[in-house]
């Protein structure tokens, strides 16, 4: 509408040329042209996602817009899917020749997409941009970097918890959970909250590879040694780790074994108030906050012989085949550094931002439930970050499925990790 009113503006008063009217000589026209501002062109940028698949479309949305504004000629095609189907879905593309111009990866998958040459090192777009890397945690840059150079720009980082829901704490006279409680310290309260009834469980922690290679660090354990160059699946350490994950579903079951789950998943049960604790990652917090209709807080995971929690973290990496590699870089430098970006994450209740912005943090902090959010926060000095390795998803694969046996009570704990210590070490040359 305004652009007809100035079209109609200049008809209005415009004179009518007369007939005669002399073409402009040469000269001028040349000098008319010098003077007209270069026009930029007008580029669009493919960018692959999954994290906004949970809920974070909308504000995935509003970045867009943001940069959009700030930058006229780029314009940024979303495309978002969900995480099951994801590294195929980026994996076809990349061998296809078709790769998105940038894409988000998790800190498990990172390695490999370097090992394939994938993407491109950032160190120097960085240093070109005159990028603000101190607003970025010095945890997240070391995570997406490789042998001393940056490949992925932090983007998002979710820690673990340990949820309990306070009903039930306060029917079975137990008190609530606080941040020097042991496994030992859980595992009593959940056998009281067990005692409520048939139907009620004390705690719910999957048996996964996900979950194990962190609790195994909280027994002094790992699943390789020092350097990456061996698996140690199946030390003394890992094998005590597992008997009482086993323990608690077989023997005492305070954890719900997965065919007493039927067709729920771990939430699921949670959110049918009749379990006590359950570990799961920051990003459960919507979720509950909207289905639990009862009252629930927080506390730091707890420990065996020393503590570890997850740390998950999404970074974004530039392709290496795209043709607008500057655009594209300009866009997760947006997204990973931006002010904006950060407030918008925590007032939409997404994942946190790597950017380390007061503002966003003070305001995140204040959001509740849960009331004990400073348990997020006070859960960074215990994370585990998964093993950098570039096999990792074989890795998970083999080990989850020797896992199962062991949570199903087809094979012992000591059996399925010896088990699973051989097939690693038959499929995957470490090196």
């Amino acid at each position: 509408m305004v652009i007809l009113m100035v079209l109609g503006l200049f008809a209005g008063c415009q004179a009518t040329a007369p007939e005669t009217a002399a073409p402009a000589a040469p000269a001028q026209a040349a000098q008319a042209e010098a003077k007209a501002p270069a026009v930029e062109e007008q580029i669009t940028i493919d960018f692959m996602n999954f994290s906004a698949n949970e809920g974070g479309l909308l504000t995935l949305g509003l970045m867009k817009d943001l940069f959009e504004k700030e930058n006229p000629n780029i314009k940024v095609n979303i495309e978002t899917f969900g995480w099951d189907s994801y590294g195929t879905q980026l994996q076809t593309r990349i061998g296809g020749g078709d790769a998105p111009d940038c894409f988000e990866l998790g800190l498990d998958a990172f390695p490999s997409y370097v090992d394939q040459n994938a993407i491109l090192p950032l160190d120097g777009m960085m240093a070109a941009s005159g990028t603000d890397l101190s607003v970025l945690t010095e945890k997240s840059l070391e995570a997406f970097s490789l042998n001393g150079t940056k490949y992925g720009m932090p983007y998002s980082y979710s820690t673990v918890v340990l949820i309990y829901n306070k009903d039930l704490f306060d029917q079975a006279g137990v008190s609530y959970p606080t941040a020097d409680w042991t496994w030992a310290d859980a595992d009593a309260a959940a056998l009281k909250i067990k005692a409520l009834g048939d139907d009620y469980y004390g705690l719910i922690q999957p048996i996964s590879t996900y979950e194990f290679f962190k609790v195994v660090k909280q027994y002094n354990g790992s699943l390789l040694n020092e350097d990456n160059s061996a698996f140690t699946v199946n030390r003394a350490e890992n094998v005590e780790a597992l008997q009482r994950l086993v323990d608690n579903v077989l023997v005492s079951n305070i954890c719900p074994s997965a065919a007493q789950r039927g067709s729920l998943d771990e939430w699921g049960v949670f959110k049918l108030g009749k379990t006590g604790m359950i570990v799961t990652g920051i990003w459960a917090f919507p979720s509950f906050t909207t289905d639990c209709a009862f009252a629930w807080d927080i506390a730091v995971e707890p420990g065996a012989a020393t503590k570890a929690t997850h740390y998950f973290a999404n970074g974004l990496c530039v392709s290496a085949d795209s043709k607008y590699a500057d655009a594209a870089y300009k866009w997760i430098e947006f997204i990973g550094t931006s002010e904006q970006v950060a407030q918008l994450r925590i007032q939409l209740g997404w994942e946190l931002p790597c950017a380390t912005y007061q503002t966003a943090m003070d305001q995140y902090a204040k959001l509740t439930p849960p009331a004990n959010r400073q348990a997020v926060f006070d859960s960074l000095g215990f994370v585990v970050p998964v093993p950098q390795i570039a096999q990792f998803s074989q890795m998970a694969d083999i080990l989850g499925a020797e896992l199962e046996a062991a949570a199903n009570g087809s094979k012992t704990p000591q059996q399925a990790l010896d088990d699973a210590q051989a097939a690693l070490e038959a499929a995957i040359t470490l090196g």
